[in-house]
C-alpha cells in the first residue's frame, strides 16, 4: 500500500484484483552521490563536495518511482547482511512502501555500492559488487499476482523459453502485462535475436540508440516502426527530442516533445519514464497522455541529483501543474503549448491530497542536499 494517501487506480480495486500493480526484479546498489565538485581530485589530493546524498539505486530506482506514483509495487532483489543492506531495505520498505516479500537476505554477501561524482553537469562513477548468490527466477519462484511486470530482455535469462520460464513468464501466465526494457550491449553485437523475446511482451521501451542498434535502422522513427511489428506497445525515447510510440491495441500513434529543462543528472530517468508509462497504460489513458505524463515525470527527475532520490511523487506533479496553469496566458507560446498538452491533468490533480508524497530527502544522515540550486521545470526564462 502506498504511504502517500493517493491511489490513481482506486476505481480498479476489488476483492478479485491483483495484489500488486507492478512487480520487478534486479540488483539494488547503495548509491552515494557527491555533487557540486569544481573538478575531479588529482592523484594524492582531496576535494570537498557542496552536496551529497545516499539512497538505494539500481532496480530500486524503478521500484521507488512506481511507488511514489501510487502504484502498489513489489520488488525482488538480493540483499546482503551488512549495514548498507539494512539501510537500503529500510528505505525501500518503510519509507518508500515497496513490498520486499520476494527479496532475500544473504549472509556474507557484500552489498553492491556505487559512488557517483558530479562535475559541471557530468558525472563519473565507481562501482563495486559481486554476482548475486542466485538468479532472480530461483529467488522469486512464482511471483505474486500483479497487473504489470517490468523486466529486461536478457541473453542470460531470456523471456519466452518454454523449457525454462523466467519469473516474468510466470507472471504473464497469471495475466500480467510485461513491459520490457533493454540495457547497453557492452559487446556492441546488438543481436537482433534478443528482440525475439518481445513475442511474450506487451510493451517495449528502449531509448533511441538501443532501438536503432537492435533493429539496424538509421532513425528512431524507423526503429519504432520495426518494433511495432513485434510488440503491441512500442515506445522509443529520444532524449531531448521527446518520445514516440505506437499502440496496436488501440490503433494510436503519438509523438510528444520533451519539456525544456536544465538536466543535471539523468540517473534513473528511464526508470521514472517507464513507471509513468505503466501507470498511464493501466489507467487506460490515451497514448499521447501516457507519453506526456511519463515525460513530465522524467523531466522532474533529471533536474535533481540522486537517482531514486529524484523520482517525483504526485505532490511534485501537482505543484508543477499549478505552476504551468498560473503561467499560462502571459508567458508565451511555449507555456501555452505545454498547458494544452497537459490539460488532461486537470481531471487528476484536483483529486491529489494536500499531503501527497514529494521527493524524499532520506540518506544515512537523514538529510540530503543533492538538489540544491536546481532550475525549475519551466526553465529560467519561461516562467516569468
Amino acid at each position: 500500500m502506498s504511504l502517500q494517501g493517493y491511489d490513481p487506480l482506486a476505481d480498479q480495486r476489488g476483492p478479485d484484483a491483483p495484489e500488486f500493480d507492478v512487480f520487478t526484479a534486479g540488483t539494488v546498489f547503495l548509491d552515494i552521490i557527491f555533487t557540486g565538485l569544481q573538478a575531479m581530485p588529482a592523484a594524492g589530493t582531496e576535494v570537498w563536495a557542496d552536496g551529497m546524498g545516499s539512497c538505494p539505486g539500481g532496480i530500486a530506482n524503478l521500484a521507488i518511482a512506481s511507488s511514489r506514483l501510487g502504484l502498489r509495487t513489489s520488488m525482488a532483489a538480493a540483499f546482503g547482511d551488512d549495514d548498507y543492506a539494512d539501510f537500503n531495505w529500510r528505505i525501500l520498505r518503510d519509507q518508500e512502501s515497496v513490498n520486499l516479500s520476494r527479496s532475500r537476505r544473504f549472509k556474507h554477501w557484500h552489498s553492491p555500492v556505487t559512488v557517483s561524482m558530479a562535475v559541471d553537469r557530468d558525472r563519473s562513477m565507481v562501482t563495486h559488487g559481486h554476482p548475486a548468490p542466485m538468479t532472480a527466477t530461483e529467488m522469486i519462484g512464482r511471483p505474486p499476482r500483479c497487473r504489470a511486470v517490468i523486466a529486461p530482455l536478457s541473453a542470460e535469462e531470456p523471456l519466452g523459453d518454454r523449457d525454462s520460464p523466467t519469473w516474468a513468464d510466470l507472471a504473464a501466465e497469471e495475466g500480467a502485462l510485461v513491459f520490457a526494457d533493454v540495457g547497453w550491449d557492452p559487446s556492441e553485437a546488438w543481436s537482433a535475436s534478443v528482440l525475439d523475446q518481445l513475442a511474450v511482451c506487451h510493451a517495449f521501451m528502449p531509448n533511441g540508440v538501443e532501438a536503432m542498434a537492435y533493429t539496424g535502422t538509421d532513425t528512431p522513427r524507423e526503429a519504432l516502426y520495426e518494433l511495432a511489428d513485434r510488440v503491441p506497445l512500442a515506445v522509443v525515447t529520444d532524449g531531448a527530442n521527446g518520445a514516440m510510440a505506437i499502440d496496436s491495441t488501440t490503433g494510436e500513434e503519438a509523438y510528444v516533445p520533451a519539456l525544456r529543462v536544465t538536466a543535471l543528472d539523468p540517473t534513473g530517468a528511464g526508470d521514472v519514464f517507464g513507471a509513468g508509462l505503466v501507470l498511464g497504460t493501466l489507467s487506460g489513458w490515451p497514448l499521447a497522455d501516457r507519453l506526456a505524463f511519463a515525460g513530465v515525470c522524467s523531466a522532474l527527475a533529471v533536474q535533481q541529483f540522486g537517482g531514486s532520490l529524484a523520482a517525483p511523487g504526485w505532490g511534485d506533479i501537482a505543484d508543477w501543474w499549478h505552476g504551468v496553469r498560473a503561467a499560462a496566458g502571459h508567458s508565451g507560446a511555449y507555456i501555452e503549448s505545454v498547458a494544452r498538452r497537459y490539460a488532461f491533468l486537470d481531471r487528476l490533480v484536483p483529486t491529489v491530497p494536500v499531503g501527497a508524497v514529494r521527493r524524499a530527502a532520506a540518506t544515512m544522515s537523514l538529510q540530503a542536499d543533492v538538489g540544491a540550486g536546481a532550475v525549475g521545470l519551466m526553465g529560467r526564462d519561461d516562467a516569468k
